[in-house]
């Protein structure tokens, strides 16, 4: 346990700090595991509508450290290629 004022100030504030982090990062596992059920069930129109907020998400998360930027990017990749690769049914 911390005994100066100035460590225990840090504790607090990487406590809170966890927090935000967590929230942030459970949001954008939300939002991922929408777009690859939508991406699953091959329903390319729900997919593609997912995508800009997903995106969108993931650049906040990278913005406010929660992510490294490069996980950001190989998100963004891993998924757009994943809606890209969704082939509609053959109507009758």
């Amino acid at each position: 346990m911390a005994y100066h004022k100035s460590a225990v100030r840090q504790w607090r504030r990487s406590l809170r700090r966890s927090a935000i982090n967590k929230m942030n990062k459970s949001t954008l596992r939300k939002q991922i595991k929408k777009l690859r059920e939508a991406i699953q069930n091959k329903d390319k129109e729900t997919a593609q509508a997912l995508l800009p907020p997903t995106f969108s998400l993931i650049d906040k998360s990278v913005k406010k450290g929660a992510i490294h930027e490069n996980k950001g990017s190989r998100y963004k990749s891993r998924l757009s290629h994943q809606v890209e690769m969704i082939t509609s049914p053959p109507s009758k």
